[in-house]
């Protein structure tokens, strides 16, 4: 009975596990794919424990009912629903050409005078629009707490240009003038235009922190003209003396010269804004376009009428007068445009339009005065001409003379070098032969000294063996030892000596005994290569 109780109970504890276990996996799991985060909002406790609200406007510490700052990133996590309240949330994706605006939904409102928040999503203490924005990448931000808005360019118009904000991209050739919304404790800028402009390149902006004018720099002209008269075809029509006609709408530099008559100009200013001026028309005119028109352009016409008013139509049409009036037009110009920081490059009248009942007699007076000068300088040339035949002759002539005196000077030089080189040449010949002379004595005295040398080393070879038998014969006492010491030494290492004896008057018989031999017998062997 009891084996039974402890089979159930173990049935009963594993039926328990495995039921907890599928509960667990199937009912507390919450899979988060890849893109996606889980945000959690705790409910309180079931039946026992407080139940502790976060404070309003702001996250839920630990314990607190309400929705946790922290997102569970992609995976497996288990929470009880009953007590969890699990949301799938998607990441917050800012592609490349976007940037995302961010408004913190949580925490204490801004201070006075304040527009923006300070700090990084997830690091912010107050509501409002960050002052950061997001650049393009992908961003887990819980919704509750944070709101995105991706955008690409922001524009707007403020009644004297455009202005940008976003992902701002600034061309080549051009600046980008920033205007600040507020103040930047961080960097100290104050409000308003700034400054320092923006070289080209891309710029992700916040456009409740700033906004950005796009202005282009260097030269551009503008020109001025009166409507000229064409034909059907398209050419352009002219009077007897070439000059072309013009409408009468006063579309170019119209004023009245002082003696009472119409005149019409053509002016051409080539102008600019450097990257430094760019903030000053900005703040105080607007874009280019309006500096063209509100500044440039009235200031062409207000300055060429008033200096073309105090000049008569004659001193218009030619002469010195004509030069004083371009360049007093230019001078005041450019001092006008420079008050006002705008760069003037060059400024020039390129016609003026003068009535021909004025024009015609004064350029036929002109032309005759041209004549004139004409014949005056047909003379002068003729008389040019005949100086030039004459100068070109005496060139001739130096020509010839200096042919003549160059053939002359290289004889003259050929002829020094030949005497010199034969020179040269003869005292090579003395040196040579007094080398050759200098050689031969050197070659008998090598002779003569060799000779000497060589009698010299005989002599002292023979003093030396002279000296070595006095050597010799000193140290054996005399010269019978010396010579027995030779003889010895030359006898043969192999000799045989006999010892006979012989009585008195037994000689002869004694020496029948020895085989032939008497007294002392040297042996020697038959070896006919030893003596």
């Amino acid at each position: 009975m009891r084996n039974n109780v402890i089979s159930f109970l173990a049935m009963l504890l594993a039926f328990v596990l495995i039921a907890g276990a599928g509960f667990h996996w199937t009912v507390n799991r919450v899979y988060v794919p890849e893109g996606q985060s889980l945000m959690l909002r705790y409910k309180g406790p079931l039946v026992f424990g407080a139940r502790d609200y976060a404070k309003t406007g702001h996250w839920a510490e630990e314990g607190e009912i309400g929705i946790l700052a922290k997102l569970r990133g992609p995976g497996r996590h288990f929470y009880w629903p009953i007590w969890w309240e699990r949301t799938l949330v998607d990441d917050v994706v800012v592609k490349p050409g976007e940037v995302g605006l961010v408004t913190c939904k949580l925490g204490d409102d801004l201070p006075s005078r304040e527009f923006l928040v300070e700090g990084d999503i997830g690091n912010t203490k107050h509501k409002g629009i960050l002052r950061k924005v997001l650049h393009p990448g992908r961003y887990r931000i819980n919704p509750y707490g944070y709101g995105v808005q991706v955008v690409k360019i922001l524009q707007e118009d403020s009644g004297k240009g455009n202005k940008y904000s976003g992902w701002v991209e600034i061309p080549t050739g051009y600046v980008g003038v920033v205007t600040n919304m507020a103040d930047n404790r961080a960097t100290g800028a104050k409000a308003g235009v700034q400054s320092n402009v923006l070289p080209p390149g891309i710029y992700p902006t916040n456009g409740r922190e700033q906004q950005i004018d796009i202005v282009e720099v260097g030269y551009r002209h503008m020109t001025i003209q009166a409507t000229k008269l064409r034909d059907a075809s398209g050419k352009l029509i002219v009077d007897d003396e070439g000059e072309p006609q013009i409408t009468n709408d006063l579309t170019g530099i119209e004023f009245p010269s002082s003696d009472g008559f119409e005149i019409q100009m053509d002016f051409t200013a080539v102008w600019g804004l450097m990257p430094d001026q760019a903030p000053h028309a900005i703040r105080t005119i607007g874009n280019v376009e309006a500096v063209e028109k509100k500044i440039v352009a009235p200031q062409v016409d207000s300055i060429c009428r008033n200096n073309g008013s105090k000049y008569k139509a004659v001193e218009l049409l030619v002469g010195t007068d004509r030069e004083k009036f371009q360049e007093s037009i230019v001078e005041q110009f450019q001092r006008v445009l420079k008050e006002k920081e705008i760069t003037l490059l060059y400024g020039l009248v390129r016609h003026i339009y003068i009535p021909r009942e004025v024009r015609k007699p004064i350029q036929t007076a002109f032309i005759a005065d041209e004549l004139k000068l004409t014949r005056e300088q047909e003379q002068l040339t003729a008389k040019e001409e005949g100086t030039l035949k004459q100068a070109e002759k005496q060139v001739s002539l130096e020509k010839r003379r200096v042919e003549v005196d160059t053939i002359r000077l290289v004889a003259a030089k050929k002829a020094e070098g030949n005497r010199k080189a034969e020179g040269i040449r003869a005292e090579t010949e003395r040196l040579s032969a007094a080398i050759i002379k200098e050689t031969a004595e050197l070659l008998a005295q090598a002779a003569e000294i060799k000779g000497e040398a060589e009698n010299r080393g005989k002599q002292m070879v023979e003093e030396a063996k002279a000296e070595r038998f006095k050597l010799a014969v000193d140290a054996f006492g005399s010269p019978e030892a010396y010579n027995n010491w030779i003889f010895a030494t030359g006898l043969p290492d192999d000799i045989k000596l006999n010892l006979i004896y012989a009585g008195q008057g037994t000689l002869w018989t004694d020496v029948n005994k020895a085989d032939g031999s008497f007294g002392i017998r040297a042996t020697m062997p038959l070896d006919p290569g030893k003596k």
